[in-house]
């Protein structure tokens, strides 16, 4: 069952976001805490950031999407964005991330969005591959580009 993200679901979330981390070899960079993310998913202002999660009933919560609008230029629409998408190892290959996937593209049709992308890692054949099974395309001609840390403060500050 894929269904929107609750207030109680915002610990596991946070676990799960954590493992993504473990996951992707990024551990040192999720600093999120629990705190920080419930307000952002559920905070007084109008939420930025929004969350769906695959629940298996028993097992719980095993695995989540994040994921946020955008906004093309070209289009003159808003996009749907996909921040992060994890789907607990042992519970991989029983349609949990293609429903999360699918209920995320029904969303972005509902809201009148032009595009839904996201971002993978080069070195993530297994997603890749599973992206592409579902008709993605890799934009090629894009690299993204970040300013964190010291390198944001010193931009900002000039």
């Amino acid at each position: 069952m894929i269904r929107a993200a609750t207030r109680g679901d915002v610990p596991r979330i946070h676990a799960l976001i954590l493992e993504l981390a473990l996951y992707e070899k990024l551990e040192n960079e999720a600093v999120v805490t629990a705190k920080q993310l419930a307000a952002s998913l559920f905070g007084s202002r109008i939420a930025h950031v929004e969350a769906l999660v695959a629940d298996a009933g028993k097992e719980g919560v095993v695995g989540f999407a994040l994921f946020f609008h955008n906004y093309s230029t070209f289009l003159g629409r808003r996009g749907l964005y996909l921040e992060d998408l994890f789907v607990v190892p042992a519970h991989r290959r029983n349609g949990h991330g293609k429903a999360l996937l699918r209920e995320l593209a029904r969303l972005a049709v509902e809201r009148g969005c032009g595009r839904f992308e996201w971002a993978v890692l080069q070195w993530n054949e297994p997603a890749v591959e599973f992206y592409r099974s579902l008709g993605a395309r890799e934009m090629s001609d894009w690299r993204i580009f970040r300013l964190t840390g010291d390198a944001l403060q010193r931009l900002a500050t000039k």
